[in-house]
């Protein structure tokens, strides 16, 4: 019996020694397996919530794993207030991931809408320049093309009547600066010179005349049909050109700083999918509409085989780029309060430290820092709203000074 309770000792003995030179790690000093151990943290924090604080691990609230927050020591002194400093494993299981800060240049592409409208440089309105009655409208309907000197119109008035017996009389007077005068008032009534000559070779006045196109183009806002009595305020019709059209586009209040004339632009419609214009900007209105806050630009374009028609509807990329390199940073590392923005610095050996960061342009990828940062520091880009939760509680939030 006692032999049977020396052979269980025996065995009880061997076992917790080979539990022990396992738990130590093949038999190391204890006191050094001790001394090359992580610091204890000083509590637990939620990750959402820094005002939640445990002495031990568990879970917060709302079910997330609580942060552990380390002493600091004399790393806060040499950083700044504010300064946190998380254990590398922590860091690994947050996904803490970092972007640098560099030099690079911007380029902002603008998207927004616009509308085909006629080239207003190329575009004629045609007004009378005396009363009388439209005796026959050569042209029938708006959009129809024309040429030019083709037959636009016929108009009796007894305005040009007069003027063309009194070009007659002043011929049959043989009195020179009568004819001279005379004809000055037909062509100031744009009586053309074709008809002038003739007047002057047989001497016959006509009831009506007929003015012909000044441009070749397209007949657009035709507003009047043959009997209507027309005056000098009256538009009878427009002729405009399509070699070349505007696009009238709107874009926020933001972005009018970032457009001048001159920039490239791409232009899609569903008219014609797959196909692009290429035009630049033509022109920047300068006031901007008080309702909308947005403002209007002028796109031009060459429209080929006169694909491009009036009142089109076109989606339009305003290609925005800056001509000089910025600091750069990606538009996730961006915490946004509405009163301040800011960034959490990457200080290495796992300190971070919100500070404040002024913003200038953006794109799609990048925001440009103005203030806050220099070319080569480390923001972080993913899981910065937990640090800066950390952080922000005593943070001074101003830009570290690294002594250069």
């Amino acid at each position: 019996m006692n032999k049977l309770l020396i052979s269980l000792l025996i065995g009880l003995l061997i076992g917790a020694g080979a539990t022990v030179f396992f738990t130590s790690g093949g038999g190391h000093d204890p006191e050094q397996s001790d001394s090359n151990s992580q610091p204890e943290p000083l509590y637990w924090v939620a990750p959402m919530d820094p005002n939640y604080r445990r002495d031990k691990p568990g879970k917060s609230p709302m079910g997330m794993d609580l942060v552990p927050v380390y002493d600091e020591g004399d790393v806060t002194a040499d950083t700044g207030p504010g300064t946190i400093t998380i254990s590398p494993d922590v860091v690994n299981n947050l996904g803490v991931r970092t972007a640098t800060a560099q030099l690079r240049s911007m380029h902002t592409a603008i998207t927004t809408v616009g509308y085909v409208q006629y080239d207003e440089d190329q575009l004629i309105h045609i007004h009378p320049r005396v009363e009388g009655w439209i005796e026959k409208l050569h042209v029938k309907a708006a959009g129809n093309p024309v040429k030019e000197g083709q037959p636009l119109y016929d108009l009796y008035s007894p305005q040009l009547v007069n003027a063309q017996e009194e070009l007659v009389l002043a011929l049959n007077r043989n009195n020179s600066r009568l004819v001279q005068a005379a004809e000055d008032r037909l062509k100031a009534l744009q009586i053309d010179n074709a008809v002038i000559s003739q007047l002057k070779q047989d001497r016959k006045v006509q009831q009506t005349m007929t003015f012909y196109a000044p441009q070749s183009g397209v007949v657009d806002n035709l507003d009047i049909r043959e009997g209507f009595f027309v005056e000098p305020g009256t538009t009878l019709m427009s002729v405009g050109t399509l070699e070349e059209v505007w696009v009238e586009a709107e874009i926020f209040e933001r972005q009018a700083a970032m457009v001048e004339v001159g920039l490239p632009v791409t232009m899609n419609l569903d008219y014609l999918p797959g196909e692009t214009w290429q035009g630049k900007v033509n022109y920047v209105y300068p006031t901007l509409d008080p309702e909308t806050r947005t403002a209007r630009i002028r796109l031009r374009f060459q429209n080929r085989n006169d694909l491009l028609k009036p009142n089109m509807f076109a989606q339009v990329t305003i290609h925005a780029d800056a001509k000089e390199d910025a600091l750069m940073i990606p538009r996730e590392a961006v915490i946004r309060t509405g009163t301040q923005d800011r960034v959490v610095l990457a200080l290495g050996e796992g300190r971070f430290k919100s500070i404040e960061v002024k913003l200038g342009r953006m794109d799609e990828q990048y925001v440009e820092i103005i203030a806050g940062l220099e070319s080569g520091e480390e923001v972080v880009t993913s899981a910065q709203f937990l640090l800066d939760s950390e952080s922000s509680k005593t943070s001074d939030f101003r830009r570290l000074h690294h002594g250069h």
